[in-house]
């Protein structure tokens, strides 16, 4: 009960936090809570890690690819916000979600969607991530993460096309095969790129023979591509490790990005958990989402 009701908390501290800025609150409630966190960041602990760069590497969608995505998004703005009105957020909470993540297989690919009518072999992100592959991996290791298992099976079929050597690591993989690749990748010179689901690999990993790392497809919580990047960037890391987020131009992962500097806020400076960005999300939001 130190933070009062929940109604309380949202109306003193959440709301003019998150959605005002308010920095009178923010004191007010780090104080309140600083006797019972304790928070040691790896920049305080890993003094001597080199520099870690993220930098966003935009996508433009092609004329098919958009014109998917247009249709799809059309279709969800109109029928998600009425629903929103129709029974409440709370309740049209799981409709958002898949409207949300069809949107976002689509900025991946549109074949994600697994329908027939969207056959469409071309991706930007597949394009671009191949361009960014070829040219880096002379004397680099990379990273390559998807939440999406369907979208790594895509970016390996693109590298089967080429002489590259790969490994591909996701939640059907046994932990002893999954041990013999990460020490492969550590120790094998020819095996340059590491493909990795979120799932599968966002902890636990020791990958510190990659520099580069590229995100393919944007999280709700950003705590979640500090992990997948920090799978190189730790302590036995000698170079300066470079991060990539793919982000489409005019599309819900470009919003995501700005929405993600809103929600984080609240969990980022005052108790830095997980932001639980969906669960936050109002019908403002998912309007500006489908915007």
């Amino acid at each position: 009960g130190m933070l009062g009701t929940m109604e309380f908390f949202r109306q003193e501290f959440a709301i003019p936090i998150d959605k005002f800025g308010e920095e009178e609150q923010k004191d007010h409630l780090r104080k309140i809570l600083y006797p019972f966190i304790m928070r040691r960041t790896k920049e305080q602990v890993a003094v001597d890690l080199p520099d870690k760069t993220i930098t966003v590497l935009w996508c433009e969608m092609d004329k098919e690819q958009r014109k998917v995505y247009d249709k799809y998004r059309e279709y969800y703005r109109t029928n998600l916000i009425q629903k929103i009105d129709e029974v409440g957020m709370q309740k049209a909470g799981i409709y958002v979600m898949e409207g949300l993540l069809r949107l976002r297989q689509i900025c991946d690919h549109p074949m994600l969607l697994k329908n027939e009518e969207h056959a469409i072999e071309e991706s930007v992100k597949i394009e671009e991530l191949m361009r960014e592959i070829k040219e880096n991996t002379g004397d680099h290791k990379i990273l390559v993460f998807s939440q999406f298992t369907t979208m790594l099976e895509k970016i390996r079929e693109a590298l089967d096309e080429t002489t590259l050597k790969y490994h591909m690591l996701d939640g059907s993989t046994a932990a002893g095969k999954r041990q013999e690749m990460v020490q492969t990748f550590q120790t094998d010179d020819d095996v340059k790129v590491f493909l990795i689901s979120l799932k599968a690999g966002g902890v636990g990993l020791n990958l510190t023979a990659a520099d580069y790392v590229y995100i393919v497809d944007p999280w709700w919580n950003p705590a979640a591509e500090q992990q997948a990047i920090d799978r190189t960037h730790r302590i036995g890391q000698k170079r300066k490790v470079f991060a990539y987020k793919m982000i489409c131009k005019d599309s819900i992962e470009e919003k995501i990005l700005k929405l993600q500097e809103i929600k984080s806020a609240l969990a980022d400076e005052l108790i830095s958990e997980d932001a639980a960005f969906v669960k936050k999300l109002t019908r403002e939001d998912v309007e500006f989402l489908l915007s």
